[in-house]
């Protein structure tokens, strides 16, 4: 288990009694493909070079941090197939934790598979290096990056920014390192100081030893004195006034005592947040759950968004999605943080937690073949994707200006009960340059029909049915592909032709 169980949690939670005001006049921005350049913040919301609001809609990958010094799963596959199916997915950014440890000279990654052609052009490379290619093919397709300083070293997570092996001036000299490197690059839009800062970690007490607050301006303000282009995420910590919660999840001391930084239009601030296959919180509990969760996440961190002081970014939030109270969960939390098609990018921001399937307590969206995408764990993140953002050249090597525009579907059963079966449809660009829409075609042989879908919308006649790309899927670049999953009933039927259509 890569991601330990790394929660001490409170006894008790004080009652939640804070209400507050939703409608603060923000705008709502339904911008079509918004993203260019570096970002800035405006109250509450993200804002791109050109003014135009952003959502981060995101998921983490993660193993930099770990032993392996490179990201988990290129023992399996090739480094660009798996960003080209984030993207396909409907992923915008990716959150990448690292150790101080990939900064130390001729640290080199291990367990990266090359055979068949695998990430033949990561053969060689240090560890930092592979994260420099990663991040190039990241901005040709589209896809943003914010850095996360998830551990001291590959030892394991620590609750304060230093330790006895990593002091502060090392941490720091690291970070501005990697502002420097990427400096000039827009694709890195942001670094995330220090990964659940935790007790004895304080914010407020003036200890700057123990100060995370003081701390993340000192780390922040570093950072933008040699790059003042990045957003800079500070999460919270696990206690405050007595009062304790998920690590790097209590942001309550931002209303007494806020980050200050030298460059105005930089902070984000970060909240953690679990289910109880990470461990359980006093709030899962409550006669009232989960009608009772808005009410907790206002006030450890959704304030800060509702009174429109500074963005919000839920950098993390996974689950298993295996018990009832867990599938409770999440769907309030996606509530929570507000549907695109509804308020466009005046949201949450969101890095779901892992693309990863070797996360121990949560799981990821791929299954344990490192390929196989979860469609129900993402179906629920469905309303809460966001347009891609434009990349900065071809996404697959095809030429955008020509080439043959096709693709092909392959139809999959992943479960099937009798009464009802889910299902999935993969979409592959199998043309010379990059679709910008598909639908695909089935026509069942029984009485089958949809009962629900997600990625996709449908129309059904008989037995035929017609879906069409969401919003966020609907650019699939050369060789890459897209999803759809739905539900369907009565169970028992054959696996239909499927026929796919680049419109």
């Amino acid at each position: 288990m890569f991601r330990s169980l790394r929660r001490a949690l409170s006894a008790a939670v004080a009652a939640l009694a804070l209400v507050l005001p939703l409608g603060l006049g923000a705008q709502t921005a339904h911008a079509a493909e918004p993203g260019a350049g570096y970002w800035h913040t405006s109250g509450r919301q993200i804002l791109d070079a050109a003014g135009q609001p952003v959502r981060i809609a995101g998921i983490n990958w993660f193993g930099f941090e770990t032993g392996n010094h490179v990201v988990h799963g290129l023992w399996s596959r090739d480094y660009k197939s798996m960003l080209d199916q984030m993207r396909s997915l409907g992923y915008n950014t990716l959150r990448l934790p690292f150790s101080d440890d990939i900064l130390k000279p001729g640290t080199l990654p291990d367990s990266i598979n090359f055979a068949d052609g695998k990430n033949a052009d990561l053969q060689g490379l240090t560890s930092v290096q592979v994260m420099d290619r990663i991040v190039a093919y990241a901005g040709r397709i589209g896809l943003k990056i914010v850095l996360d300083r998830h551990r001291p070293d590959s030892g394991g997570q620590s609750a304060l920014w230093y330790t006895s092996a990593v002091p502060e001036s090392t941490w720091i000299a690291d970070l501005k390192a990697l502002a420097t490197r990427y400096k000039g690059d827009s694709t890195v839009i942001g670094i995330d100081l220090h990964n659940e800062p935790h007790d004895p970690a304080c914010w407020g007490c003036g200890d700057t030893a123990r100060d995370w607050r003081l701390a993340a301006q000192r780390a922040g303000n570093a950072v933008l004195s040699v790059n003042p282009e990045l957003l800079i995420m500070v999460e919270g910590v696990q206690s405050f006034n007595g009062v304790s919660g998920w690590w790097g999840g209590n942001l309550m001391g931002v209303a007494q005592y806020p980050v200050q930084l030298d460059v105005p239009n930089r902070l984000v601030y970060s909240a953690h947040d679990y289910a109880t296959s990470v461990a359980q919180q006093p709030w899962f509990g409550d006669p009232s759950f989960p009608d009772n969760m808005p009410g907790v996440w206002d006030r450890y961190w959704g304030y800060i968004f509702k009174q429109n002081i500074a963005p919000v970014w839920v950098g993390e939030f996974g689950t298993t999605l295996q018990s009832t109270v867990d599938q409770k969960w999440l769907a309030a939390l996606v509530t929570y943080l507000r549907s695109t098609s509804a308020y466009g990018a005046d949201s949450f921001h969101w890095t779901f937690w892992s693309w990863n399937p070797n996360s121990g307590d949560t799981g990821g969206i791929l299954k344990d073949d490192w390929s196989t995408v979860d469609t129900v764990k993402d179906g629920y993140l469905a309303s809460v994707k966001a347009p891609g953002f434009p990349g900065t050249g071809s996404p697959g090597g095809g030429d955008p200006g020509g080439g043959t525009a096709s693709c092909s579907a392959a139809y999959t059963v992943s479960s099937d009960w009798g009464g009802g079966f889910n299902a999935e449809v993969k979409v592959t660009n199998s043309g010379t340059t990059a679709l910008k829409s598909w639908k695909v075609t089935w026509t069942w042989s029984g009485s089958q029909r949809v009962t629900s879908m997600w990625n996709a919308s449908y129309t059904q006649s008989g037995a035929t049915v017609t879906a069409s790309n969401a919003d966020h899927n609907g650019a699939v670049p050369v060789g890459g592909s897209a999803s759809l999953g739905f539900g369907g009933a009565p169970g028992g039927g054959g696996v239909p032709v499927v026929s796919c259509t680049a419109t």
